[in-house]
């Protein structure tokens, strides 16, 4: 496959955009330097706005990031003004309100000081630098497209999530569609009549969607599985159940890295070293018991994503960006200065060049298609309704397939 049919305008494999964004994620989980989480931030928002789609599913970053801003003001709210400060440039001095001795450490009011509050910025913006990735995933991986691209072993669940994730929609849709019939035949739609009114022809619309779904489902052989030997069912369990532990341990460790194992006579270790090895482990163990898994189950998947250099360099720029903020690590590497300074850090260089990775998906990837979502097919020149030729659907690849009229493509039939 050629480099300019790689590149051409397509939506890019989901699982590819939460490696990346995962790698932020990582990222910002080691570091407490407010400068390079602001960066980090910077870097998750150009991406967006660089490779999102007019879907509504796009807009989730814009909640993300309040959503961060309101985090990180609670933050330096509560350090401010009930935890207690220490440092000595005082901004503001409050009455402080006394409390009973069982309260212990936490105060109500007293002076509030600019290094508690800056302390309190630099716990905030971690937290809200990792929130803002996990919303860069959401604004730029479709979640149907997620959910379609999950392991055979997940296939059930992958099913089952989408139908009740389109529930809520449905039924939105749905009193909408008999309120404006009702307001058309100058029926009541107000107050408890109007609502009563409504219920039932809801309600006999989503039993009717209902059953179409469970035929739909039954006619491809949905919950139909393979005869697995009890001890390959074993395996399965104990490799999915053992690699989830071992990813959640690892992925503690990774985010705090101070913490201090003792293995016995060899002598103690730290988190820091050992959670990338358990987090590989773990993950290894997971695809294993997902691989073996998906034996059971026998299904097609039509128009699969296509996993090719795009998707490579997208999931590679996010854990190259984690990778380099691990080995940037150390006590004098300015991942996490004192918090209780009011010196501006300093930008490790190994850190820096890990942003600079986590860049490359915004120009290095394929833009999305412009006619994905709510445009009409473009008809081509050689194909059209006066020259009484078939009409094309030119859109570019990866685009979700939309119905073409068929008197269009009828050259006796005019369009009404």
């Amino acid at each position: 496959m050629s480099l300019r049919r790689v590149l051409l305008p397509r939506q890019l494999h989901p699982f590819a955009w939460w490696l990346w964004a995962l790698g932020l994620a990582a990222a910002a989980g080691r570091t407490t330097n407010v400068l390079l989480l602001a960066l980090l931030a910077a870097v998750a928002g150009y991406v967006v706005s660089a490779r999102r789609t007019e879907a509504p599913w796009a807009r989730a970053y814009g909640v993300f990031l309040r959503l961060g801003i309101t985090v990180v003001l609670i933050r330096v709210v509560f350090q401010s003004l009930l935890v207690g400060s220490g440092g000595t440039t005082v901004l503001l001095d409050l009455p402080e309100i006394p409390l009973p001795g069982w309260m212990a450490g936490v105060r109500l009011g007293g002076p509030v000081t600019a290094e508690a509050a800056y302390a309190a910025l630099d716990d905030g913006a971690r937290l809200a630098a990792m929130l803002l990735c996990f919303g860069a995933a959401n604004a730029l991986a479709s979640p149907a497209r997620l959910l379609r691209a999950l392991p055979r072993a997940l296939h059930e669940l992958g099913v089952a999530v989408t139908v009740a994730l389109s529930a809520a929609p449905q039924l939105v849709t749905a009193v909408a569609r008999v309120r404006r019939a009702r307001r058309l035949r100058a029926l009541p739609v107000k107050g408890l009549r109007g609502t009563l009114s409504i219920v039932v022809p809801v309600l006999e619309e989503a039993l009717d969607r209902s059953l179409t779904t469970a035929a739909a489902l039954d006619a491809r052989g949905y919950g139909r599985r393979a005869v697995l030997p009890a001890g390959r069912r074993t395996t399965v369990h104990l490799l999915t159940l053992g690699g989830l532990l071992g990813v959640v341990v690892g992925l503690y460790a990774v985010f705090d890295s101070s913490t201090v194992i003792p293995v016995g006579p060899l002598g103690e270790v730290t988190t820091g070293s050992a959670g990338p090895v358990l987090l590989a482990v773990g993950l290894a163990g997971c695809l294993a018991g997902l691989r073996l898994g998906g034996t059971a189950v026998r299904h097609t998947r039509y128009r699969p994503d296509p996993w090719v250099l795009p998707e490579w360099i997208a999931a590679g720029s996010g854990v190259g960006a984690a990778v380099c903020f691990v080995l940037a690590g150390g006590p004098d590497s300015g991942l996490a200065p004192d918090p209780w300074s009011l010196q501006l850090p300093g930008l490790p260089p190994l850190a820096v060049a890990g942003l600079v990775l986590a860049l490359l998906p915004a120009h290095l990837t394929p833009p999305p298609p412009a006619a994905a979502y709510g445009s009409a097919p473009v008809a081509s020149a050689a194909g059209s309704p006066s020259s009484g030729k078939p009409l094309r659907d030119v859109r570019p690849s990866g685009a979700d397939p939309e119905p073409v009229d068929p008197a269009l493509n009828d050259p006796v039939r005019k369009r009404p």
